[in-house]
């Protein structure tokens, strides 16, 4: 399962990004930050466990680099929504990261 969900966020991320507006990642898409999250997939799986540390600093880089709304945007993308994850277990992945600054839910601000 984690080797599909992976290569799922290859192929999707791998799409060239259309033109555009600078969105919540700026001139970056949501969906080309996915494979950042590639280190989170067991705590996808599992909704119960603790991320590891190679998720949470992942998580963490994206809110650093980008913002709290940028990391909204990447959990809540075309590339997540379409690998067949959990969302609701990947959408509370900043929250069991302890971060402080992070995107509450679906509604995410």
């Amino acid at each position: 399962m984690r080797s599909l969900l992976l290569l799922g966020f290859v192929l999707l991320a791998g799409a060239a990004p259309p033109p555009g507006k600078d969105g919540e990642c700026g001139a970056t898409r949501p969906d080309h930050l996915a494979l950042k999250l590639a280190p989170c997939a067991s705590a996808v799986e599992d909704p119960e466990s603790a991320p590891s540390a190679g998720c949470c600093a992942a998580v963490r880089d994206v809110g650093r680099r980008h913002s709290p709304g940028c990391l909204c945007a990447l959990l809540l993308s075309d590339t997540v929504r379409h690998s067949g994850v959990n969302l609701d277990a990947v959408i509370t992945i900043p929250k069991r990261c302890n971060l402080a600054s992070r995107p509450v839910g679906y509604k995410c601000g």
